[in-house]
């Protein structure tokens, strides 16, 4: 695409999201207020050649699922990845949110909670559960993992793939060593914060942020009893009604802490920078009687329910990265230009 074409040709954003995303999404809503920021907004048809669909100026996507099963093997899922990627190289003018090698690291799990552990946010009270990842079943070795990584029971058991399937958000509270067999891999074991059944939610688009509290796990203890089972988006919903949420009589008198808005805000500030995207989803709990922020899990694009004017928030990010692009675009060419009057 020529420079010129790329400054003043018709602004258009292509759309790529699962079917689920499709039917959360108020599309008519969202293409009103892409209309009213001067953009055309269309849905990019992967069965078909992306040249043929135009020129765009962004790509908007959701393709956490795709990356998963590509690193799986799916031949279809690794086929749409390269398409994509080969389109996106050869147009490096196209803005891309996000960027799919920044969101590749963000659907391993054990990537994800190592990028967090090199951040200086222990500076602010803020930490990653003690974490490992288990490759082999076996019970000795495993055992030998969890001591060397300071891994306390309970733990939570995670698929190591954050992404790509309802699986990949069951999940798998272990109180002893007597059920350790049943933790299946590739999958990230992490240390169980008591945090009084309460999670908070930070929603990242662009330089925007906010936070939100959902319904979380009840405080647990290690003990004798039976792994439990479950499935994390059971928990956290909006209108979850789970069992697993009601406090035990005996913390129902422990105090709860409130969020700083500061330290959220550096938390948000401090995990875009580092994992290099725009549209983020992170889950902070706050340990009882500590009242240290822990950092349990982080999602690309997430839900956003409950945040403010979010199509007018995520066309800003945007407006704001193609002034960027224009004036570096703009640079280049006068640059072009200078060494040609010379």
């Amino acid at each position: 695409m020529l420079y010129e074409e790329a400054m003043f040709g018709k602004k258009r954003i292509a759309c790529v999201l699962s079917d689920k995303k499709l039917k959360k999404l108020n599309w008519f809503e969202f293409e009103r207020v892409c209309n009213s920021y001067g953009y055309e907004l269309f849905k990019l048809d992967l069965e078909s050649d992306l040249e043929s669909q135009g020129s765009f100026t962004v790509l908007l996507h959701k393709l956490t699922d795709t990356i998963a099963l590509g690193n799986k093997g799916d031949e279809k899922s690794v086929n749409i990845i390269s398409l994509i990627e080969t389109y996106i190289s050869k147009h490096p003018e196209v803005i891309v949110i996000d960027p799919i090698i920044n969101v590749r690291q963000l659907v391993d799990r054990c990537k994800a909670y190592s990028i967090i552990d090199a951040t200086d946010l222990y500076k602010y009270s803020v930490f990653t559960p003690s974490f490992c990842e288990i490759t082999i079943t076996n019970n000795e070795k495993t055992e030998a993992q969890l001591e060397s990584n300071n891994i306390n029971f309970p733990f939570i058991c995670k698929p190591a793939l954050g992404h790509g399937s309802k699986q990949a958000h069951e999940m798998l509270i272990v109180f002893n060593k007597d059920s350790l067999h049943l933790c299946k891999p590739p999958c990230v074991v992490q240390t169980f914060i008591n945090h009084n059944a309460t999670l908070y939610k930070i929603y990242i688009v662009g330089d925007q942020y906010c936070y939100i509290d959902r319904p979380s796990l009840k405080n647990f203890y290690a003990g004798n009893q039976n792994a439990i089972f479950f499935y994390s988006s059971d928990v956290s919903k909006a209108d979850s009604q789970s069992s697993l949420s009601i406090l035990d009589k005996e913390d129902e008198d422990i105090p709860r802490v409130s969020p700083n808005p500061i330290i959220m805000g550096k938390i948000a500030s401090t995990l875009r920078k580092a994992f290099g995207m725009d549209l983020l989803g992170i889950d902070v709990v706050i340990e009882n009687f500590t009242g240290k922020y822990a950092i349990i899990d982080v999602n690309a694009y997430p839900g956003y329910d409950g945040f403010p004017d979010f199509f007018h928030a995520l066309l800003d990010c945007i407006k704001e990265k193609e002034s960027k692009r224009e004036l570096k675009l703009s640079a280049m060419i006068n640059g072009i230009n200078i060494i040609e009057r010379n």
